[in-house]
């Protein structure tokens, strides 16, 4: 459910890009789950016109890019090697 509408109107650019079930609220917060592995939250309160976190959208999509975490990357780490 958060992979398809966690992010509002951003949810399926993001699921694109980033790859990661997430879910941002109004008060600036966001966390991003690797299923059965791991998550990552941030907290910036100043929104886009979405409604998202902007600075926390930036980090967590950093982190999963460097972490290679992607759940649609056959190439990037499998669960467990976090």
């Amino acid at each position: 459910m958060m992979m398809l509408s966690g992010l509002y109107e951003e949810s399926g650019r993001w699921a694109y890009t980033t790859g990661l079930p997430a879910k941002t609220g109004v008060g600036g917060g966001m966390v991003a789950i690797v299923p059965g592995t791991l998550a990552i939250a941030a907290f910036f309160p100043r929104l886009n016109q979405a409604g998202n976190s902007i600075r926390a959208m930036e980090v967590v999509r950093h982190v999963a890019q460097r972490l290679r975490i992607n759940v649609f990357d056959a190439t990037g780490m499998h669960a467990g090697e976090c």
